[in-house]
């Protein structure tokens, strides 16, 4: 029987195979994340908007997106747009479209949550100075709710970045691809994935005790 050894990863092994990809992880991450958050604002307003024709498509486009599988909505993008627009896009534009679209479904509900926290007294105190809904949104609502909402949103881009390693359905070159790549070219396929686990934890565990020490903060501002 076989003994791990992780004696042959060195630095410049992890530059030749895994630094690219988690360069790309990490660029996915923060990409989905902004463009997420600002999609994701349009939809929770469209349904707070109390227009139906608004509030239906955003329902529908959220609710739809929720109930299925990232590993599906991966796949099923990158085989069905190049197929309508005639030409292939590339696996990494495909995910950070993707992930961009599928975040957005679940950064829509935490902001729509978010703006109905504030308390209605917020709301009818912009009014009464002559702000509009737009205006009373802008400068009262989505300040105090982001606020609020920060943690929830930075836990969700954690859990974000996990996701990412999905991208090896489609073969895009992220971090955990770049473990197995070394991996296999090693001889070393266990190890690897272990070393992959380790650095994902690692990175996972640091960010979400800064996402608490952040929490702790804002209640202390509350």
């Amino acid at each position: 029987m076989g003994t791990l050894d992780f004696s042959f990863y060195s630095w410049s092994l992890i530059q030749s195979y895994v630094l690219k990809g988690f360069l790309f992880s990490i660029q996915l991450t923060l990409i989905a994340m902004i463009g997420g958050i600002v999609l994701g604002t349009v939809l929770a307003l469209m349904r707070l908007s109390g227009m139906k024709i608004l509030a239906i498509p955003a329902t529908i486009y959220v609710n739809g997106m929720r109930s299925i599988p990232l590993v599906m909505v991966i796949l099923w993008f990158f085989l069905l747009v190049p197929f309508v627009l005639g030409r292939p896009i590339g696996a990494e534009m495909s995910a950070v479209i993707t992930f961009t679209l599928f975040e957005a479904a679940y950064y829509s509900e935490i902001i729509r949550a978010g703006i109905q926290s504030i308390p209605r007294g917020q709301v009818y105190a912009g009014q009464a100075v002559g702000l509009t809904y737009g205006q009373n949104m802008r400068y009262v609502i989505l300040p105090q709710a982001f606020r609020n909402m920060l943690p929830v949103l930075l836990t969700q881009t954690i859990i974000l970045f996990q996701d990412t390693s999905l991208v090896y359905a489609i073969g895009a070159y992220d971090l955990l691809k770049g473990f197995e790549v070394a991996g296999k070219n090693m001889g070393r396929p266990v190890e690897a994935y272990l070393l992959a686990a380790v650095v994902y934890f690692v990175i996972c565990f640091a960010l979400s005790r800064l996402v608490k020490r952040l929490q702790q903060k804002i209640a202390i501002v509350r």
